[in-house]
């Protein structure tokens, strides 16, 4: 089983910064989603492409506990999305993606490092 480490030294968006911007300019949305892709694609250019399902442990470092958790770990949409995007995973769905698990620490700087393991398939 490979193993692969790949650190993101970025704040990236929360929930609630997402829906704020979807409610106030709906277009504007999706840019702002691209970008931090697009962002986030620089630091994922050091990884394979992904032919097995993964199973990913995201773990999240935030400079403060001022955000909610769920709204903290809901970058992980920005960061599977960058992932089919950067043609790392084929799909971000079921079938690639076998789950996740989130682990929350505090540091100086926000960042998010992913500890992506390929697993066997598990569907026959």
């Amino acid at each position: 089983m490979n193993k692969y480490r790949v650190e993101i030294p970025l704040k990236l968006p929360s929930l609630n910064d997402y829906v704020r911007i979807c409610r106030a300019n709906k277009q504007y949305a999706n840019k702002f989603k691209q970008e931090y892709q697009q962002e986030i694609g620089l630091f994922l250019m050091k990884l394979p492409r992904f032919e097995k399902p993964i199973h990913i442990t995201f773990t999240w470092i935030e400079a403060n506990k001022k955000r909610d958790l769920d709204n903290v770990a809901f970058a992980k949409k920005f960061i599977l999305d960058a992932m089919v995007k950067y043609k790392k995973l084929k799909d971000d769905n079921r079938k690639y993606v076998t789950g996740f698990t989130d682990k929350f620490l505090y540091s100086k700087e926000n960042k998010v490092i992913l500890d992506i393991e390929e697993v066997e398939n598990e569907e026959k």
